[in-house]
């Protein structure tokens, strides 16, 4: 995972990372497939708004999972997401950005219950969720880079909920900066900043499995 912190090593054959099945949208024909749904919904065509679901309902879990670390809620916030994408179906200029529009709304989603969960903890009410390893690391991913995976979440969770979503969506997404920008709603020079924000707060307080280790032992 390029700009991880040094020793954490998720980039090679077999990515630590657990990494989504591929969705439709990413080639020409699926997007133009997307915008021919788009139409149909917006013409009243039964059944075309059930087959923007089943066709995107997978993207927009696993980003919701990425992005929080946990599984928890996420099965409602992709069916509010939904809920959102049918009342203002009628804004979307060019229905071949559909997956990215619904993007943009799972990651707002997402936004608001990450800065609720980090005010109701400033007053120590609420738990922190259970980071969901099986549900981001891959099946090949070794103990030691687990845990590591699971530190570099914890320490997510500390950072303000904007940094945390432009760092994941640019490093365990592995979005381009020009879409991360756009999933977050903000400029691009704003999304570097937070993404480098995040990364130094990473690089400063990560620290290595083996490192802990030889602490623990001293």
């Amino acid at each position: 995972m390029a700009g991880a912190p040094a020793h954490l090593r998720l980039v090679g054959d077999a990515p630590a990372v657990a990494q989504p099945a591929a969705e439709p949208g990413e080639c020409e024909s699926d997007v133009s497939d997307d915008a021919a749904l788009v139409a149909l919904v917006l013409e009243g065509e039964l059944g075309a708004f059930e087959a923007l679901y089943r066709r995107h309902a997978g993207f927009a879990i696993n980003l919701a999972i990425r992005i929080q670390g946990s599984s928890r809620d996420v099965e409602d916030i992709v069916h509010d997401a939904f809920l959102r994408v049918h009342d203002k179906l009628g804004e979307v200029r060019n229905g071949h950005a559909f997956k990215g529009w619904l993007g943009s709304i799972v990651v707002r989603l997402v936004r608001t219950r990450l800065r609720k969960r980090r005010l109701l903890g400033s007053f120590g009410l609420g738990s922190a969720d259970p980071i969901d390893m099986d549900s981001i690391a891959s099946e090949s991913a070794s103990p030691e880079t687990r845990a590591e995976l699971a530190q570099v979440y914890a320490l997510l969770r500390t950072m303000p909920a904007d940094d945390r979503i432009a760092w994941t969506l640019r490093h365990v997404e592995r979005h381009r900066l020009e879409a991360v920008a756009e999933l977050a709603g903000c400029s691009l020079a704003t999304a570097k900043r937070r993404i480098q924000r995040a990364q130094r707060f990473l690089r400063d307080h990560f620290v290595p499995a083996f490192q802990g280790e030889a602490r623990d032992q001293a």
